[in-house]
């Protein structure tokens, strides 16, 4: 079990009082680590304000246009 497991059963018992009971349980803890890694690869990439949602568009255009 690496560090990252290791911490994350650790919080879950001192939070909720209980520990991972099953294989697939602690497979899941162990998938957080490759979630977690793929969202940290993602910051500072993704920006909403670049491009206003289509609806914020159709209020801008519409707002304009009168």
């Amino acid at each position: 079990m690496g560090v990252f497991e290791a911490l994350i059963e650790t919080t879950i018992a001192r939070w909720h009082g209980i520990k991972a009971p099953n294989k697939p349980a602690k497979r899941l803890a162990a998938e957080l680590t490759d979630t977690i890694t793929a969202f940290e690869a993602l910051r500072g990439t993704m920006v909403f304000e670049d491009e206003p949602s289509s609806f914020e568009a159709a209020l801008q255009a519409t707002k304009e246009g009168a």
